[in-house]
């Protein structure tokens, strides 16, 4: 019943925007309709076109949440099991954490250049923040009792990591994972706006620019579905990580 409703959603959706195109009550110029789009889909498609820039995104995007990903989960611990690291680190990272990360756009193309490693590193800051916040919050969130036991049985700091903090935060940190993806791909669009001659979001700034209303849907739609891909994905590992814990 669940996956007949998820599917009916979006196509209920499909077909009132269809009708509202048809009857006029909609510019079409400006919202196009899901017959439009659907045609210029096709020859993106067949062209190669829409899979590149597709291909290009997703490697930007993999690379700059794993830059971010993985110290945000290593700090993240850190700051959890270390109140003297916390006190040094979180002062910083909720001053700078509100900063809109376009607005610091121009400065990190000052330090990195117009290549890639600019538009990694603005996909990866957006991403660290989140899953530091959360990777932190949920290794405070350990019952004191745990840590107790594994001090009083000589444990080290890497046991500490890895027997402890990790295992009892896992579920927070999925949920800063999960965050964090989101916030990679509304941040490709803003990396790809500067210096970039394809991905999804290039496709979608050069639309704008030509007035192609329908591919700037498909570009659009085409980021939806990388959502939605990588949810899935990170969905199936949290059920693999984590078997105990039961969705609804």
């Amino acid at each position: 019943m669940r996956t007949v409703i998820s599917v009916l959603s979006p196509l209920t959706l499909l077909i009132l925007w269809e009708l509202i195109a048809r009857t006029d009550l909609i510019d079409v110029r400006l919202l196009s309709s899901p017959t439009l789009i659907l045609q210029s889909l096709f020859p993106l498609l067949w062209s190669g076109e829409l899979v590149y820039n597709t291909a290009v995104s997703v490697q930007r995007v993999i690379w700059g949440f794993l830059a971010g990903a993985v110290p945000g989960v290593l700090l993240g611990m850190g700051m959890g099991l270390s109140p003297l690291l916390r006190s040094a680190i979180e002062p910083m990272i909720a001053a700078t954490y509100p900063i809109p990360k376009l607005a610091i756009m121009p400065l990190i193309l000052l330090i990195f250049g117009l290549g890639e490693t600019s538009k990694i590193f603005t996909i990866a800051i957006g991403v660290f923040y989140l899953v530091v916040i959360n990777t932190m919050a949920g290794v405070l969130n350990i019952d004191k009792i745990y840590l107790d036991v594994a001090r009083n049985f000589g444990a080290s700091r890497k046991d500490f990591y890895l027997t402890v903090a990790l295992p009892g935060a896992l579920p927070m940190i999925f949920a800063g994972l999960k965050l964090g993806m989101g916030m990679a791909l509304i941040l490709i669009v803003a990396a790809e706006l500067s210096a970039a001659k394809a991905g999804v979001g290039w496709m979608i700034w050069r639309a704008y620019d030509m007035f192609d209303i329908e591919q700037m849907f498909v570009a659009l739609i085409t980021l939806s579905v990388l959502g939605y891909i990588f949810s899935l994905l990170l969905d199936w590992l949290e059920r693999l990580v984590l078997p105990w814990k039961q969705t609804n």
